[in-house]
């Protein structure tokens, strides 16, 4: 696949006007809403290459994460990537982790390489092809969660993992999640709703079968068809943090991920404002990228936080 594509989205990006790009829209609103006369683009698509003994993939944003993980899982292999139906720049934009995280990794963690396009409508290349560390500004990890204000993304390398063999999802009325937690040697996901506890579990048979005998020492546990409905609004907190009862009391009905911090509450948390330095930072970090605020404008990233 030539680069001709991306000189193609170079050039409509160009180097005025207010502009920003529009994936599947299912996190568009992150952030807030775009400033009115916004031009609104597409980034390109396409798997360019597939490396599976490196573990690596290289392809465009416009792609849908559906398409690459459908790609990938013919060679028994998956990205940290969300399946909710975006594309694979949108991902990255927003920084939203799936939630097996635990089992696949941060989506941070999975960029090796990104290739942006600048406010000044240059294709700028961060970070490296291999699974190595680099020296220098880490652009890809910057990039993860910017929605879009510090560049316009137009292809990444991904790291990749194997599809485990067998994945089996439990629930338990009786067990703790904090002590299945430490039961276990690396489960994908442990959700916790405040009474029940969900736990996913991955690997090879011989492994789920020691991981399960280990989890019924504590109580038991039925195999079921996968996590709970989860609310809709998305709290961060620290991994820490949910060990405090106090700090889910206003969440309403809620399923916390154990291990990693997210929240699925049906209540909207408090903001509270940014402190004056993060604010301060945020915003030299933006003038240093976009001084004249076309990328992506009227988003705020101090906002969007997943």
């Amino acid at each position: 696949m030539s680069e001709q594509a991306l000189q193609e989205f170079c050039d409509l990006v160009g180097s005025e006007g207010a502009v920003a790009v529009r994936g599947s829209g299912t996190r568009f609103d992150l952030g807030g809403e775009l400033s009115a006369g916004t031009r609104i683009i597409q980034a390109p698509t396409g798997i360019v290459k597939h490396l599976p003994e490196e573990m690596t993939v290289q392809v465009r944003a416009g792609t849908s994460v559906e398409e690459l993980h459908q790609a990938l899982a013919t060679k028994g292999q998956r990205t940290a990537l969300p399946e909710r139906g975006g594309t694979v720049g949108g991902a990255l934009a927003a920084g939203e982790n799936d939630l097996h995280v635990l089992g696949r990794g941060r989506v941070r963690d999975a960029v090796l390489q990104v290739r942006y396009v600048s406010a000044e409508g240059r294709l700028i290349t961060g970070g490296g092809p291999t699974v190595k560390n680099v020296t220098g500004f880490d652009l890809p990890r910057l990039m993860v969660g910017s929605l879009g204000t510090l560049g316009l993304i137009a292809e990444v390398i991904l790291r990749t993992n194997p599809i485990p063999p067998a994945s089996i999802w439990l629930c338990s009325r009786n067990v703790h999640p904090f002590a299945a937690f430490a039961a276990v040697t690396q489960p994908s996901a442990l959700l916790w709703d405040g009474s029940s506890t969900w736990i996913q579990l991955e690997g090879h048979l011989a492994d789920l079968g020691s991981q399960r005998q280990s989890l019924s020492s504590l109580g038991p546990w039925l195999e079921v068809d996968g996590p709970p409905d989860l609310p809709a609004q998305r709290w961060s907190l620290t991994p820490q943090q949910l060990r405090e009862p106090t700090m889910l009391s206003s969440a309403g009905p809620f399923v916390a991920s154990i291990g990693v911090g997210t929240v699925f509450a049906t209540e909207r948390r408090a903001q509270h404002p940014p402190t004056p330095s993060l604010q301060a930072l945020t915003m030299s970090v933006k003038d240093s990228f976009d001084p004249t605020g076309r990328l992506s404008p009227g988003r705020d990233v101090l906002r969007g936080t997943i």
